[in-house]
């Protein structure tokens, strides 16, 4: 049995959350290579009808290319989010909220590593994006990670689920009384 001071779940989580995040750098910067290696500029190739193609786009933006010409500010605010993160992830108790850390931490790492890393220079480089959802936007599977780590999380926090894997309503009906 478990002493419940014991320090064993927050390893368990810190794994977790690691794991995850290096699996979702892996496939994120797998299927980038693959991307860059197989597409060519403005050639689409359809998976799903019109909804969903692949075309090779190096992004300097953000979301939906917003801010092309600050490149630097977004290597940034990658890094910041990639220590807040892996902060977080050193506190964390709770499984769920140790998936969401991790999807959150993997997709924010190889983002950063593409601004680091990829052309045009370092702290300047451009993300590769690949996935075509019918011309709305062009995105990649960090994008993806990113935002369902960010709906888990709110979700978690609908739910009063604390980082420590205790309810936050009982806590606050608790305080209540």
């Amino acid at each position: 049995m478990t002493d419940p001071g014991s320090s064993a779940p927050l390893r368990r989580r810190r794994v977790v959350a690691a794991a995850v995040a290096v699996v979702i750098l892996v496939v994120d910067q797998l299927t980038k290579y693959w991307a860059v290696s197989t597409l060519t500029a403005h050639a689409s190739i359809r998976v799903l009808g019109d909804f969903i193609s692949f075309q090779l786009l190096y992004n300097s933006g953000a979301a939906f290319s917003i801010g092309e010409n600050s490149t630097w500010v977004f290597t940034v605010v990658a890094a910041a989010a990639v220590v807040a993160l892996v902060w977080l992830v050193g506190r964390v108790r709770s499984r769920g909220w140790a998936i969401s850390l991790g999807l959150l931490l993997g997709g924010a790492a190889t983002h950063l590593l593409d601004r680091l890393f990829r052309a045009p220079g370092f702290a300047r480089g451009h993300v590769v994006d690949f996935i075509d959802y019918n011309g709305w936007f062009v995105g990649n599977i960090a994008d993806i990670v990113l935002f369902v780590g960010a709906v888990l999380a709110v979700l978690l926090s609908l739910r009063g689920v604390g980082m420590d894997g205790k309810s936050q309503i009982s806590r606050s009906n608790e305080g209540a009384k």
